[in-house]
């Protein structure tokens, strides 16, 4: 594999690396993608993230991602956004449509630079997270010392949600990793712990899976604004306080959730061929 041109971007600080295979064959395996992700010894990133030819005829692109561990993942909100930016520059178009292994994700141009994000309807059936054994997904039967009773929501990704008085004061470091590899989550989990400020205001803090605490997590947050009106806690348009900056979750009547927030690029470069060797799997 020769050297790639990439794309480093954020959204509220969830930073992707953005590979275009329509122009340049990209296939990586899991070590050249946490090759990539390191922060130390490759580029750095929380998903590298992989746009090709769709595989849909209503889709422009289909886009694989990966986690910084390299697995593969179903959805990331603030990297469809970034992708989405991306599209709609080259094109000139007002929407794009984007095809994940979740399904087809529409995306639009917004004032101010943002991007809004047509995230589909959340799953809420314990198979659908998917959980171990059938539970109650609005009341989990789950505690890991302070943290208890969460919600459980998938955004074509599982998440578990757990409201507490004061998000800063919870060692997410600690208990996001255990809660991620709970026997419950066949799949594992992306973690969040939401503290409501008001009923259009939450405080979130984000364990991603296969990633760690990051950022921003647009699909988390999507799925807290969910878990919260489930709760009667929050409406159905809230802002999400993230440790990067704030995204707009609306819940519609039509069940369809939807994201819309700032993106950034940061650089572009070269990874050189060295890297995904080394990277390689033997």
């Amino acid at each position: 594999m020769t050297a790639l041109p990439f794309i480093k971007m954020h959204g509220l600080g969830n930073d992707f690396v953005v590979l275009d295979a329509r122009r340049q064959p990209v296939s990586l395996d899991e070590r050249q993608a946490r090759a990539i992700a390191d922060r130390h010894t490759g580029v750095g990133c929380d998903q590298v993230i992989t746009v090709d030819a769709p595989r849909r005829k209503e889709a422009d692109v289909f886009m694989r991602i990966q986690n910084a561990d390299g697995d593969d993942v179903e959805a990331c909100g603030n990297g469809t956004r970034c992708v989405a930016a991306l599209l709609l520059r080259e094109s000139g178009r007002a929407a794009t449509v984007i095809e994940t292994v979740a399904g087809l994700l529409v995306a639009e141009r917004e004032s101010g630079g943002r991007i809004k994000v047509d995230m589909g309807e959340p799953r809420l059936d314990w198979r659908d997270i998917p959980l171990r054994d059938a539970a109650d997904t609005n009341h989990l039967a789950l505690t890991v010392e302070s943290l208890s009773d969460p919600c459980a929501v998938s955004m074509g990704n599982p998440h578990v949600v757990f409201f507490v008085p004061d998000t800063e004061s919870v060692p997410l470091d600690r208990l996001g990793p255990r809660i991620e590899h709970d026997p419950i989550f066949p799949r594992r989990a992306n973690v969040s712990v939401a503290q409501i400020l008001d009923p259009r205001r939450i405080r979130l803090r984000v364990w991603e899976r296969g990633v760690g605490i990051t950022r921003a997590c647009g699909s988390g947050a999507c799925a807290t604004v969910v878990a919260g009106h489930r709760r009667a806690l929050v409406g159905r348009t809230v802002d999400v306080q993230l440790d990067g900056g704030l995204l707009t979750i609306e819940w519609r009547m039509d069940n369809h959730v939807y994201m819309t927030g700032p993106i950034a690029v940061s650089f572009t470069g070269e990874i050189d061929e060295t890297l995904l060797s080394q990277g390689a799997a033997s």
